[in-house]
């Protein structure tokens, strides 16, 4: 065939189009190929936060590899073939119901007054990743001021860990108790912020959107993650506390886990999103629907103070 003839056989030809790759699955490609192209190296602990959002897992750091063409490949084809199923996720009417239950429960109980001089007390227990063969569980008491102005306190206790050693670059998490100052951060969503957000379920959803716009593999994992944070003082403001579920309740994806338990072992009722990294499990008591915090952490008190090192009064 001559070059006159293929210029022909060319234009007969249908455009291929341009590839299309919306913005979140662009950025899981880019995930799942950093985990690819990445090796990781050991992991470090959280260092102390503010409330809203108890210590994070830290993020790991990163040494470049080589990885064959053919594995980039086959996670781009992983990553394509799953987008449509990601952009469907069904939503179990049931786990809708449970969601709204716990809304009801939660908006019937009383408010707690809170003064600007006061501290928000959040008691947690779980457990802290340093490498493999080094997992140390904690249990963590934070006071923070209510209105993020001052500093505040982050008390761990370390049941299961090493001993002190000196020079230890983690001495503050061998085994032990260990006081450490929680600097106020404008970063963090203070109390007094969390009690002027909208309580309707729809003006609260698109708020978050709003808010984390940009994080999270899609805008719902996102959303999530930034519910489950606020779960915890949420529990102090009935009426928010209420639409936090509500919230979620409107997002795709959950599903009712029927024999959850939270870090401790306490049985109850889970529900699972979907959209939420190595699908994190909420869990509530199965009769009250208290949150009891995930199979990661477990939420075992929270309450108001009028110093830092005090417990609420029962």
């Amino acid at each position: 065939m001559n070059p006159d003839e293929r210029e022909e056989l060319a234009r007969l030809l249908p455009s291929p189009g341009e590839p299309v790759l919306t913005s979140d699955r662009h950025d899981l490609l880019k995930d799942l190929l950093m985990r690819e192209l990445t090796e990781q190296a050991p992991e470090l602990p959280a260092v102390a936060t503010a409330p809203g959002r108890r210590a994070r897992a830290p993020r790991r750091r990163f040494v470049v590899i080589a990885v064959p063409l053919a594995t980039a490949a086959a996670i781009v084809a992983a990553v394509l073939a799953g987008a449509v199923g990601s952009r469907t996720a069904t939503t179990d009417a049931d786990a809708v119901d449970l969601l709204n239950r716990i809304a009801e429960v939660a908006a019937a109980k009383k408010s707690v007054p809170v003064r600007d001089d006061q501290y928000v007390y959040v008691r947690t227990q779980g457990s802290m990743k340093f490498s493999g063969h080094d997992i140390r569980i904690l249990r963590e008491a934070s006071w923070t001021a209510v209105d993020g102005k001052r500093a505040g306190l982050r008390r761990v206790t370390v049941l299961v860990g090493p001993p002190f050693r000196p020079r230890d670059p983690f001495s503050s998490y061998s085994k032990g108790t260990h006081d450490m100052r929680l600097n106020p951060d404008p970063n963090v969503t203070t109390f007094r912020e969390l009690q002027a957000l909208p309580t309707d379920p729809d003006a609260l959803l698109e708020k978050i959107y709003a808010g984390t716009r940009g994080e999270g593999q899609t805008r719902e994992s996102a959303a999530l993650e930034k519910i489950g944070d606020m779960l915890a003082d949420a529990t102090l403001l009935p009426e928010l506390d209420a639409a936090l579920y509500r919230a979620a309740a409107r997002i795709p994806g959950v599903s009712v886990v029927t024999d959850a338990k939270d870090y401790t072992g306490r049985s109850g009722i889970g529900l699972s999103f979907k959209e939420r990294d190595g699908r994190t499990v909420w869990v509530f008591d199965e009769k009250s629907l208290d949150f009891l915090g995930t199979a990661d952490e477990a939420l075992l008190a929270v309450g108001v103070t009028d110093k830092t090192g005090e417990t609420p009064a029962t």
